[in-house]
Protein backbone atom coordinates (compact mmCIF):
# COMPACT_ATOMS: atom_id res chain seq x y z
CA UNK A 1 0.00 0.00 0.00
CA UNK A 2 1.12 3.39 -0.83
CA UNK A 3 0.74 6.12 2.16
CA UNK A 4 2.06 9.64 2.14
CA UNK A 5 4.29 10.49 4.57
CA UNK A 6 6.53 13.60 5.39
CA UNK A 7 5.50 14.99 1.77
CA UNK A 8 6.86 11.66 0.25
CA UNK A 9 4.36 8.76 -1.16
CA UNK A 10 5.77 5.89 0.49
CA UNK A 11 5.49 2.13 -0.79
CA UNK A 12 4.99 -0.32 2.60
CA UNK A 13 5.64 -3.75 1.58
CA UNK A 14 4.24 -5.29 5.33
CA UNK A 15 3.64 -8.40 6.09
CA UNK A 16 1.83 -8.49 9.31
CA UNK A 17 -1.73 -6.65 9.33
CA UNK A 18 -0.67 -4.32 11.94
CA UNK A 19 0.85 -1.55 9.97
CA UNK A 20 -2.12 -1.03 8.05
CA UNK A 21 -4.28 -0.09 10.77
CA UNK A 22 -1.20 2.01 12.11
CA UNK A 23 -0.83 4.08 9.18
CA UNK A 24 -4.38 3.97 8.13
CA UNK A 25 -4.85 7.91 8.58
CA UNK A 26 -1.71 8.49 5.99
CA UNK A 27 -2.99 6.27 3.59
CA UNK A 28 -2.55 7.80 0.13
CA UNK A 29 -6.57 7.99 -2.27
CA UNK A 30 -4.19 7.22 -5.34
CA UNK A 31 -2.53 3.71 -5.38
CA UNK A 32 -1.29 3.57 -9.22
CA UNK A 33 0.74 6.66 -9.46
CA UNK A 34 5.09 5.65 -8.52
CA UNK A 35 6.23 5.84 -5.17
CA UNK A 36 9.08 8.19 -4.40
CA UNK A 37 10.36 5.33 -1.99
CA UNK A 38 9.41 1.68 -0.90
CA UNK A 39 10.45 -0.22 2.02
CA UNK A 40 10.26 -4.24 2.86
CA UNK A 41 11.73 -5.87 5.85
CA UNK A 42 14.30 -9.12 5.66
CA UNK A 43 13.84 -11.55 7.84
CA UNK A 44 17.24 -10.79 9.12
CA UNK A 45 16.02 -7.47 9.96
CA UNK A 46 12.83 -9.04 11.46
CA UNK A 47 14.28 -11.41 13.86
CA UNK A 48 16.99 -9.43 15.02
CA UNK A 49 14.67 -6.96 16.51
CA UNK A 50 12.55 -9.66 17.41
CA UNK A 51 15.51 -10.62 19.32
CA UNK A 52 15.79 -7.39 21.58
CA UNK A 53 11.70 -7.19 21.41
CA UNK A 54 10.36 -10.22 23.98
CA UNK A 55 7.04 -9.87 24.65
CA UNK A 56 6.04 -7.83 21.39
CA UNK A 57 3.93 -8.80 18.56
CA UNK A 58 5.63 -9.61 15.37
CA UNK A 59 3.39 -6.84 13.93
CA UNK A 60 4.59 -4.31 16.43
CA UNK A 61 8.05 -5.08 15.76
CA UNK A 62 7.70 -5.51 11.73
CA UNK A 63 6.64 -1.68 12.42
CA UNK A 64 9.59 -0.65 14.45
CA UNK A 65 11.47 -1.97 11.61
CA UNK A 66 9.60 -0.47 8.55
CA UNK A 67 10.19 2.72 9.80
CA UNK A 68 13.81 2.66 10.46
CA UNK A 69 13.72 1.82 6.94
CA UNK A 70 12.40 4.60 5.86
CA UNK A 71 14.04 6.74 8.08
CA UNK A 72 17.50 5.47 6.38
CA UNK A 73 16.33 6.24 2.78
CA UNK A 74 15.33 10.40 3.96
CA UNK A 75 18.27 11.85 3.59
CA UNK A 76 18.56 11.54 -0.34
CA UNK A 77 15.38 13.06 -0.54
CA UNK A 78 16.51 16.27 2.16
CA UNK A 79 14.65 14.84 4.97
CA UNK A 80 16.18 13.48 8.19
CA UNK A 81 13.92 11.62 11.47
CA UNK A 82 14.29 13.36 15.00
CA UNK A 83 13.89 12.20 17.90
CA UNK A 84 11.25 15.13 19.44
CA UNK A 85 8.42 16.19 20.45
CA UNK A 86 7.26 19.10 18.15
CA UNK A 87 4.41 21.13 19.27
CA UNK A 88 2.64 23.94 17.25
CA UNK A 89 1.83 27.52 18.41
CA UNK A 90 0.40 30.13 15.85
CA UNK A 91 1.64 27.90 12.51
CA UNK A 92 4.90 27.81 13.97
CA UNK A 93 6.61 24.36 14.66
CA UNK A 94 8.78 24.00 17.98
CA UNK A 95 10.68 20.97 18.76
CA UNK A 96 11.44 19.74 22.51
CA UNK A 97 14.18 17.34 22.91
CA UNK A 98 16.12 15.84 26.08
CA UNK A 99 16.97 11.73 26.93
CA UNK A 100 14.57 10.18 28.20
CA UNK A 101 13.06 10.85 31.25
CA UNK A 102 13.76 14.67 30.89
CA UNK A 103 10.45 15.75 30.40
CA UNK A 104 9.28 16.09 27.02
CA UNK A 105 5.58 14.82 27.58
CA UNK A 106 5.54 17.07 30.44
CA UNK A 107 6.81 20.29 29.47
CA UNK A 108 4.39 19.99 25.79
CA UNK A 109 1.55 19.34 27.99
CA UNK A 110 2.08 22.25 29.90
CA UNK A 111 2.19 24.15 26.67
CA UNK A 112 -1.18 22.41 25.97
CA UNK A 113 -2.55 23.62 29.34
CA UNK A 114 -1.64 27.09 28.96
CA UNK A 115 -1.51 28.53 25.21
CA UNK A 116 -4.36 27.87 23.97
CA UNK A 117 -3.38 27.78 20.18
CA UNK A 118 -1.07 24.87 20.55
CA UNK A 119 -1.25 21.51 19.55
CA UNK A 120 0.91 18.17 19.37
CA UNK A 121 2.04 17.52 15.45
CA UNK A 122 4.24 14.75 16.76
CA UNK A 123 5.21 13.48 20.02
CA UNK A 124 8.38 11.51 19.55
CA UNK A 125 9.42 10.95 15.92
CA UNK A 126 8.73 13.65 13.59
CA UNK A 127 10.60 14.12 9.76
CA UNK A 128 12.23 16.78 8.91
CA UNK A 129 12.17 18.25 5.89
CA UNK A 130 15.03 20.51 4.44
CA UNK A 131 13.02 22.79 1.95
CA UNK A 132 13.36 26.94 0.69
CA UNK A 133 16.24 28.23 3.15
CA UNK A 134 14.04 26.17 6.23
CA UNK A 135 13.24 22.96 7.67
CA UNK A 136 9.23 21.45 7.73
CA UNK A 137 8.31 19.28 10.46
CA UNK A 138 6.11 16.35 9.14
CA UNK A 139 4.16 14.30 11.85
CA UNK A 140 4.14 10.63 11.02
CA UNK A 141 2.06 7.53 12.33
CA UNK A 142 5.10 6.91 14.54
CA UNK A 143 4.36 9.40 17.27
CA UNK A 144 5.56 7.26 20.79
CA UNK A 145 3.73 5.75 23.53
CA UNK A 146 1.50 7.99 24.31
CA UNK A 147 0.41 8.29 20.81
CA UNK A 148 -0.02 12.31 20.29
CA UNK A 149 0.48 13.87 17.16
CA UNK A 150 -1.74 14.38 14.02
CA UNK A 151 -1.17 14.20 10.32
CA UNK A 152 -0.06 18.14 9.72
CA UNK A 153 3.30 20.01 8.83
CA UNK A 154 4.62 23.01 9.87
CA UNK A 155 7.72 25.02 9.68
CA UNK A 156 10.08 24.56 12.40
CA UNK A 157 11.20 27.94 14.29
CA UNK A 158 13.20 27.11 16.81
CA UNK A 159 14.40 23.79 19.30
CA UNK A 160 14.71 23.30 22.77
CA UNK A 161 16.67 21.01 24.95
CA UNK A 162 15.44 20.30 28.48
CA UNK A 163 16.76 19.49 31.50
CA UNK A 164 15.09 19.15 34.74
CA UNK A 165 16.53 22.14 37.48
CA UNK A 166 15.28 23.63 40.35
CA UNK A 167 15.17 26.97 38.96
CA UNK A 168 13.66 27.56 35.28
CA UNK A 169 16.19 29.48 32.64
CA UNK A 170 16.46 29.51 28.99
CA UNK A 171 20.02 29.50 27.76
CA UNK A 172 20.52 29.92 23.70
CA UNK A 173 23.53 27.84 22.48
CA UNK A 174 25.88 28.07 20.09
CA UNK A 175 25.50 26.02 16.90
CA UNK A 176 28.24 23.59 18.39
CA UNK A 177 26.56 23.24 21.51
CA UNK A 178 23.29 21.95 19.99
CA UNK A 179 25.48 20.54 17.67
CA UNK A 180 26.57 17.98 20.74
CA UNK A 181 23.16 17.16 21.82
CA UNK A 182 20.88 17.13 18.77
CA UNK A 183 23.58 14.05 17.42
CA UNK A 184 21.95 11.84 20.57
CA UNK A 185 18.56 12.37 18.69
CA UNK A 186 19.22 11.58 14.93
CA UNK A 187 19.12 8.51 13.42
CA UNK A 188 22.65 7.78 11.22
CA UNK A 189 22.37 5.42 8.29
CA UNK A 190 24.29 3.12 7.98
CA UNK A 191 25.72 3.86 4.59
CA UNK A 192 28.31 6.31 4.28
CA UNK A 193 26.31 8.39 1.52
CA UNK A 194 23.32 8.60 3.73
CA UNK A 195 25.34 9.06 6.82
CA UNK A 196 27.07 11.92 5.17
CA UNK A 197 23.82 13.53 4.20
CA UNK A 198 22.71 13.52 7.09
CA UNK A 199 25.37 15.08 9.11
CA UNK A 200 24.60 18.31 5.98
CA UNK A 201 21.28 17.84 7.19
CA UNK A 202 22.09 18.24 11.24
CA UNK A 203 24.45 20.79 10.86
CA UNK A 204 22.24 22.70 8.76
CA UNK A 205 19.24 22.42 11.29
CA UNK A 206 22.09 23.65 14.54
CA UNK A 207 22.88 26.68 12.10
CA UNK A 208 20.23 27.98 10.80
CA UNK A 209 17.32 27.09 13.36
CA UNK A 210 17.66 28.80 16.93
CA UNK A 211 18.40 26.08 19.75
CA UNK A 212 18.19 26.45 23.35
CA UNK A 213 18.87 24.80 26.34
CA UNK A 214 15.82 25.33 28.63
CA UNK A 215 16.79 24.36 32.67
CA UNK A 216 13.15 23.86 33.92
CA UNK A 217 11.15 22.59 36.68
CA UNK A 218 7.36 21.39 36.65
CA UNK A 219 5.78 24.71 36.33
CA UNK A 220 3.72 27.56 34.48
CA UNK A 221 6.72 29.67 34.57
CA UNK A 222 8.78 26.93 33.25
CA UNK A 223 6.66 27.20 30.12
CA UNK A 224 6.98 31.12 29.84
CA UNK A 225 10.84 30.94 29.63
CA UNK A 226 10.50 28.20 26.63
CA UNK A 227 7.87 30.50 25.40
CA UNK A 228 9.47 33.59 25.08
CA UNK A 229 12.76 32.56 23.98
CA UNK A 230 11.24 30.39 21.46
CA UNK A 231 9.16 32.12 19.91
CA UNK A 232 10.65 35.85 20.77
CA UNK A 233 6.54 37.37 22.28
CA UNK A 234 5.78 38.30 25.47
CA UNK A 235 3.93 35.21 27.39
CA UNK A 236 0.53 35.48 28.25
CA UNK A 237 -2.48 33.49 28.79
Amino acid sequence: MIYEIAGLRISIKNRCKYTESFCEKYLSGDQDSPADLEVAVTNEEFYAEKSLSEGFSDGYIENICLYRAICRQLPVLNRMLLHAAVLEYDGNGYAFLGRSGTGKSTHTGLWLKYLKNSRIVNGDKPILEYKNGGFIAYGTPWMGKEGLGCNASVPLKGLCFLEQAKENEAVKLTPAEAATRVFAQILLPEDADNAALTLELTDKLVTEIPCYLLKCTISEEAVQKSFEALTGKTYGK
